[in-house]
């Protein structure tokens, strides 16, 4: 599937205005491809890895929307321990703006073994039980789902072809 070739990304402007939920899922979904492919490796973060990934797990968050800090401080927590069992960790994403109750959760694979590898270190790795064993006590978690994405070819980094006054 990768061809050695980076798409050609573009990169949203900051701003200070708030974004809206079908542009903050665009960018979270275009953030997790763009990095499934090696593309998003930045001066500032140094890359980790240079096998292309071919997989990314999309995990949807339902969470108590009284219990953010919980669910925040559960994924600060998989910062350090997602590489340190073999993933690749895009991100996590609380809600900003519009629905309070969904976050998100993007990790990366070479393949589908090598998530199996990276569940089976999770299950002997002390502070990953640490940390579910959190989630389950404090019930900010009310429901997870995964799939499991890749990019098709050709769909992905294209530019705005429209010509037009804004």
């Amino acid at each position: 599937m990768a061809t050695g070739k980076l798409p050609n990304v573009q990169t949203p402007e900051l701003s200070t205005e708030r974004m809206g939920r079908r542009k903050a899922i665009e960018l979270i979904m275009a953030t997790g491809a763009a990095l499934t492919l090696g593309c998003g490796d930045s001066p500032t973060r140094p890359t980790m890895r240079r096998t292309p990934m071919t997989i990314t797990c999309f995990i949807r968050y339902q969470i108590d929307p009284f219990q953010r800090d919980g669910f925040k401080k559960y994924a600060e927590n998989w910062g350090r321990i997602i590489p340190r069992c073999g993933g690749h960790l895009v991100g996590y994403f609380l809600p900003n703006e519009g629905t309070n109750d969904v976050a998100w959760g993007l990790i990366a694979f070479e393949s589908l073994a090598s998530y199996e590898t990276y569940r089976a270190r999770l299950k002997s790795d002390p502070e990953a039980l640490e940390n579910f064993s959190m989630a389950q006590t404090k019930r900010f978690i009310l429901r997870e789902e995964r799939n499991f994405v890749e990019i098709v070819d050709g769909t992905f980094g294209l530019p705005s072809t429209f010509v037009g006054a804004e």
